[in-house]
């Protein structure tokens, strides 16, 4: 569905999934929360969604947010 490696990182709230949107793949525009900006159809990018959620993984990917890779990069 998604498209590249997800692969798990650590946060300072905990851990994230993480999967790469090519810019191929990116067929529909996003507002990244990072920084509130729009992220446009073929621009690529990451989704994340909790690895670690309390309410199960189907909650955790339900909650999914598309950001910027550097904002995603920059966030602590």
């Amino acid at each position: 569905m998604l498209g590249g490696a997800r692969h798990v990182e650590a946060k300072r709230d905990g851990m994230w999934n993480i999967q790469p949107q090519s810019s191929a793949a990116a067929v529909k525009a996003y507002v990244c929360p990072g920084c509130g900006q729009e992220i446009g159809e073929r621009v690529a990018h990451v989704v994340t969604w909790r690895a670690d959620g309390i309410l199960g993984e189907a909650d955790d990917l339900a909650a999914r947010r598309h950001w910027h890779s550097a904002c995603w990069r920059i966030r602590s």
